[in-house]
């Protein structure tokens, strides 16, 4: 297949895991063009786009954001659309028809999409079809449909729809319930209300890609050894594991939605039963996607086999006790963490690590993004605590 005849468009520049996509394609002989909202954005500072356009892309306007996505379309300069994070490609699913009409789509029509990116429909399907995954309540409506079920407490609730642990809450009693509720107004018809599986045990992702038989080409599972916030949040030390089990669960899970492409797939070990289980399906390339490029999984070219029509190359195996670690988050980690001297591996150990953004090819998006991280730091952990 001649690569160098695909134009790709990557959205959010502004995403970590840009830059080894962005690599990714580059390397393979791709034309590649990302969308940014600031020249501070990781894809605009990095060297390898070819072009670099400063626009709309934001969850915070999601009319400018189409509106931007159907006018860079209807150009007819992209062969490829590929999305980074939820927002974009949740944009994407929902305007499949119309937008695909100019360019591949690297996601799922919305009906696939959406039962995918709804936890609740996750959660439901992982029940009926025997897949493990927390106790989980359907049918909930209000405080009060709680108040006679027998359940134990601590609890969890979280937005069906959402990320990074924003909005995730525990909750001990039914009385606090009642508080939270109350308090910040939510409507329990929109979360997800699931057993609390203690915390004390290993997380971790499996990062796989279905094409259109229904097959599993490739299969990448990483432990989360440390995240922040350290309540709850996005990784900061990631490394590549082997664990059969997981493949065999997340497998079964892509396969009984009828998933193509990309997915990754959240699980948490419970310290109780030893099992792995499913939290959540991320409906798009991992955001530690850099991790599967270093253990020797090319999920760029894969994209583009599958996109295309072509045979998607398979990846039996990959790269065991390989590290990667984001920086910025990880100082975080160590400088918030009560265990930050007993951590396994040690904070202080570099065996085998990449780091998400810097690179000594292309090293100014590892300033950039340091800029962007420190400026957005209160509103994010203000988003947390909402």
């Amino acid at each position: 297949m001649d690569f160098s005849k695909i134009h790709v468009l990557i959205l959010e520049g502004y995403a970590r895991q840009a830059l080894p996509m962005i690599k990714a394609f580059y390397k393979l002989g791709c034309t590649v063009t990302t969308l940014n909202a600031s020249k501070l954005d990781v894809g605009y500072a990095s060297r390898y786009p070819h072009y670099k356009k400063i626009g709309i892309c934001s969850r915070n306007d999601y009319k400018g954001t189409v509106r931007q996505v159907r006018e860079l379309l209807q150009t007819n300069k992209y062969d490829l659309v590929v999305p980074l994070v939820d927002f974009s490609a949740d944009l994407l699913a929902r305007n499949y028809e119309e937008f695909r009409k100019y360019a591949k789509l690297a996601t799922n029509p919305f009906d696939i999409y959406d039962l995918a990116q709804d936890k609740l429909k996750t959660m439901q399907i992982c029940m009926e079809n025997n897949i493990p995954c927390p106790q989980t309540l359907t049918g909930i409506r209000d405080v009060e449909s709680l108040k006679d079920i027998d359940i134990k407490y601590p609890i969890i609730i979280k937005p069906r729809v959402g990320y990074g642990a924003v909005g995730f809450k525990v909750i001990k009693s039914y009385h606090d319930l009642q508080s939270v509720v109350a308090n910040k107004k939510i409507d329990l018809s929109d979360y997800v209300i699931q057993e609390y599986i203690p915390q004390t045990d290993v997380q971790f992702e499996a990062a796989m890609f279905v094409d259109s038989k229904n097959d599993i080409k490739s299969a990448l599972v990483f432990s989360k050894n440390r995240w922040f916030p350290v309540e709850g949040g996005s990784s900061t030390l990631n490394i590549t594991i082997d664990r059969p089990d997981i493949v065999e669960t997340c497998s079964r899970l892509l396969k009984t939605i009828g998933w193509r492409g990309c997915a990754d797939v959240d699980l948490i070990q419970d310290p109780r039963d030893g099992i792995a289980k499913v939290m959540e399906i991320n409906p798009r390339v991992s955001g530690s996607v850099k991790i599967c490029f270093e253990a020797g999984i090319d999920l760029a070219r894969q994209i583009i086999e599958y996109e295309f029509g072509e045979e998607v190359t398979k990846y039996k195996e990959y790269k065991l006790g390989q590290r990667l670690r984001c920086s910025q988050t990880d100082l975080l980690w160590f400088l918030k963490s009560p265990n930050r001297f007993k951590s396994e591996p040690s904070w202080f150990s570099f065996k085998q690590t990449k780091d998400h953004i810097f690179s000594l090819e292309d090293p100014l998006p590892w300033l950039s993004f340091s800029i962007q991280a420190v400026m957005r730091y209160k509103a994010e952990m203000r988003k947390r605590k909402e």
